[in-house]
């Protein structure tokens, strides 16, 4: 696809990184089969190769409209468009471009705009875990749409004490140790199990992405060096071995510091470390099987497995969950259908979008309750989070599963 930039972007890293993506893009609209909000909408501006055009056209000098933010705004970011596409177009990337140079130019509404602003900043802030645990202490009296976004109050268990040779960094996260606890001590269990050590760096936080795609990308970047600053001392030294990520959406982040950083001299080649150490915790099952298979006791029931969008499409990583959970004895299914569509979490989307984060969550469990579950497991919060807004079924982090079929040593 050929682009003239308007002259305000022509140098620019962004005008740069963002015609090398278009010239990419043949406008073939295979993309369109498998973008969610097509699916429900129908409308070629709310499909990957629509947005394209109205980004492009942006960047062409074109003034862009509130319905051009609001097409933009519509997109989950799953990132499906780019497994389909034969050309390798980087839409992500692309879009985060686009979004950010709209609402530079297009107003929101003060409301919309205090919605937005409310949630990067309080889902990374420290306050966050106190005021969830005040969410859940009155949980009951919530009205049910707030309700669906606190969780029943989950014990933690226990963090392993035992130290190993081989270690690993391990990110806590900015909600997940308040939602959901166990998945992270969970997680250090099992690999305690194995022999690895878990490390969390105290000063680490939040990858990130929560004020990155909501286009405060200077805060999001400010993270992402905050993170760097903490974890370089244990990278540096060669004293872990990755950094294990067991939150999908993080991890396709993390993986992404290189880029995102690039141009920033004293992070770049940094940056580019962390992301090439990063590793999704269902990356090194093949690794862990062997060493816990005599200490698994599976447990009786399907379990249906939901792979989010950030595992199969952003970091383009497929079938490792069931075929090494299948192999330790598990019964776990995918859903016949639809299993590469999101299920309408994608951050904070559900909160800004929630009619078609709804539409996509019922559509999603439909598919997966026809598989009778004992339970519903996935790799990131958001999608756990959000899947048991909607579901009787137990919805949980697969390591969590893992964890108590455990065998003590």
């Amino acid at each position: 696809m050929q682009t003239e930039l308007a002259p305000e972007f022509q140098g620019t890293p962004e005008g740069r990184e963002a015609e090398a993506i278009l010239r990419k893009c043949v406008h073939c609209g295979f993309c369109t089969a498998t973008c969610p909000t097509y699916q429900l909408l129908g409308d070629e501006l709310d499909g990957p190769r629509g947005r394209i055009y109205l980004i492009k056209q942006v960047l062409e000098g074109k003034p862009p409209t509130r319905s051009t933010q609001l097409h933009l705004d519509r997109c989950l970011t799953c990132r499906n468009c780019e497994s389909t596409c034969p050309s390798g177009v980087q839409y992500g990337h692309l879009v985060d471009i686009g979004r950010k140079i709209v609402d530079e130019k297009v107003p929101r509404p003060a409301l919309e705009g205090a919605i937005r602003w409310t949630l990067k900043e309080a889902l990374p802030s420290p306050l966050f875990g106190p005021a969830m645990k005040l969410g859940q202490s009155v949980r009951g009296l919530l009205p049910e749409k707030l309700k669906a976004k606190v969780p029943v109050p989950q014990p933690a268990g226990e963090w392993p004490k035992r130290s190993h040779a081989r270690k690993v960094l391990m990110l806590a996260g900015c909600v997940q140790p308040s939602m959901a606890p166990n998945i992270n001590s969970a997680t250090a269990r099992v690999l305690d199990a194995a022999g690895i050590e878990a490390v969390v760096a105290p000063s680490a936080g939040c990858c990130g992405a929560v004020k990155f795609h909501l286009n405060d990308q200077d805060g999001g970047k400010a993270q992402m060096r905050a993170n760097i600053d903490a974890w370089w001392p244990h990278v540096e030294s060669g004293a872990v071995e990755a950094i294990v990520m067991n939150a999908s959406g993080c991890g396709v982040t993390v993986r992404e510091y290189g880029h995102v950083l690039r141009d920033e001299p004293a992070y770049a080649q940094k940056a580019a470390r962390i992301g090439a150490l990063t590793r999704d915790l269902s990356e090194l099952l093949p690794e862990l099987v062997p060493l816990l298979k005599e200490r698994v006791k599976t447990p009786a029931g399907v379990f249906a497995y939901h792979p989010p969008c950030t595992l199969q499409h952003g970091q383009q990583l497929r079938g490792g969950v069931e075929a090494n959970l299948r192999a330790l004895g598990f019964d776990i299914q995918v859903a016949r259908t639809e299993s590469n569509l999101c299920c309408g979490s994608a951050g904070t989307y559900s909160v800004l979008q929630p009619a078609l984060a709804y539409a996509l969550r019922d559509r999603k469990l439909g598919h997966l309750d026809a598989l009778g579950p004992t339970a519903i497991v996935s790799a990131n919060i958001g999608c756990i989070t959000h899947l048991q807004s909607g579901s009787a079924v137990p919805v949980r982090h697969w390591v969590e599963l893992l964890d108590e079929a455990l065998a003590p040593a």
